[in-house]
């Protein structure tokens, strides 16, 4: 059994793997969509040095529409009731109440909950209710803004400055699952990298300003991989049309720097990569608190 508490405080960055089991998020969607194929995929992650698979059935990629809440049930029982045998550490990726009722009831440890708290307020009730920890993260609305060609534009102008106002809006979204009754030692908090940010000036002053939110006493889990800010960084860098494997070497380079700076956990696809970054950044940080 899962020791939850070592799990929240564990002082070396982890690597979190992620499970897409989804038709349409923008670097892998529909290649595990069939159970077996979700099952190993897990259990490979799990073999690169994953120590905590983050499972999701809904994408929430700019225009992205819903799956049903039948579709998300079945797709997220069955990752895990596949890999909680194999002895994962599985965070569900979710804003439904249901589905993170049936995957608790299921052994699931983590409940990811990009919407921090706000789109289904029956969610932190069912956390509160269960022993697991919560991860709240910063985004400003499901799917928000998507009158335009840019899906974030009414919603990423951050008029104190977007380290300022992202840290603000996510310690309130804690208050309020807070008062939902969860533990703030259950809590881990997320900038939301991506979420309401599409430009490399809404996400590049949030990693490096990553110890504002270390100082609120919550570990901080960075999800960077493959965000189109890495795109945008690599194009305007000559690097007009980058591969996926660039994207994801920007990716373990970041993972590095936030192991150096005290992140919690680092979410991303290509876990290989990253697990030798984190290393890496994990030395580099006991070595200069020397």
């Amino acid at each position: 059994m899962t020791d939850l508490q070592t799990l929240h405080d564990v002082q070396n960055t982890m690597v979190m793997g992620v499970l897409n089991i989804t038709e349409d998020s923008f670097s892998d969607g529909g290649l595990w969509l069939d159970p077996d194929k979700a099952a190993q995929h897990g259990r490979d992650m799990m073999d690169a040095g994953a120590d905590i698979i983050d499972i999701g059935a809904e994408s929430t990629r700019p225009g992205a529409k819903r799956v049903s809440e039948e579709d998300e049930l079945k797709r997220i029982t069955g990752a895990v009731a596949a890999l909680i045998p194999a002895g994962a550490i599985l965070s569900i990726d979710t804003t439904r109440a249901s589905v993170a009722a049936a995957a608790l009831e299921g052994g699931a440890q983590i409940i990811n909950d990009v919407s921090g708290g706000t789109l289904d307020h029956d969610l932190p009730h069912v956390v509160a209710d269960h022993d697991c920890l919560y991860i709240v993260q910063h985004w400003r609305g499901w799917l928000a803004g998507s009158k335009g060609a840019n899906p974030d534009q009414d919603t990423s102008v951050y008029k104190n400055g977007v380290l300022a106002d992202v840290h603000d809006e996510l310690m309130r979204q804690v208050d309020g699952v807070l008062a939902a009754g969860i533990k703030p030692e259950r809590i881990i908090i997320d900038p939301g990298l991506g979420f309401s940010k599409p430009g490399i000036e809404h996400n590049l002053p949030l990693l490096a300003g990553l110890e504002t939110f270390r100082a609120t006493g919550y570990p901080v889990l960075i999800g960077q991989s493959r965000k189109r800010f890495i795109s945008a960084l690599l194009a305007d860098n000559g690097i007009a049309e980058p591969t996926m494997d660039q994207r994801d070497d920007v990716t373990a380079a970041l993972s590095a720097l936030s192991a150096e700076h005290g992140a919690w956990a680092v979410r991303v696809h290509d876990v290989a990569k990253s697990r030798a970054a984190v290393i890496a950044g994990n030395l580099w940080r006991k070595y200069s608190e020397r």
